[in-house]
């Protein structure tokens, strides 16, 4: 058995693709519009495994954006995404002058969590040892769910 991709469903494939690629880093790996099912599909890899899925197709996030309008619900159901990143701190800055909430702040160093356009749960864990807690980091309440 191989782990192939985990696909999600986005309402705006831009919003998504800014969030994704622009914010979180991950890079496209395969784009294909289907004119006859009126859906495009795009597959993300994170770049220390772009080469990967270029060659093999995995791991990848897919991305399936439907041409006509939908509210999906239930992202809080589908769990979480994880990625593991270099800097925890340095990248929660980033999301969060980019307007993103931190739902869960970095407190301890090691984990947060916020949410993509479409409500997906994303899991920042950082790369080796916790970071050292720091503010504002450090005293950052919860906000929402996650």
């Amino acid at each position: 058995m191989k782990y192939l991709h985990t696909m999600v469903r986005v309402k705006d494939l831009n919003a998504s693709l800014a969030f994704y690629c622009d914010l979180l880093g991950l890079e496209v790996v395969k784009q294909k519009e289907y004119e006859t099912g009126r859906f495009t599909l795009v597959y993300l890899a994170a770049p220390a495994q772009k080469e990967e899925a270029l060659q093999s197709g995995a791991p990848t996030l897919e991305l399936t954006y439907n041409w006509e309008t939908e509210n999906y619900t239930g992202g809080r159901n589908f769990g979480h995404l994880a990625f593991e990143v270099e800097n925890i701190y340095a990248l929660c800055q980033k999301l969060q002058n980019a307007g993103i909430t931190l739902n869960r702040p970095p407190r301890d160093g090691h984990m947060a969590f916020v949410r993509s356009p479409d409500g997906i749960s994303i899991e920042l864990l950082q790369k080796g040892q916790p970071r050292e807690p720091q503010e504002p980091w450090k005293s950052m309440p919860n906000t929402g769910h996650w």
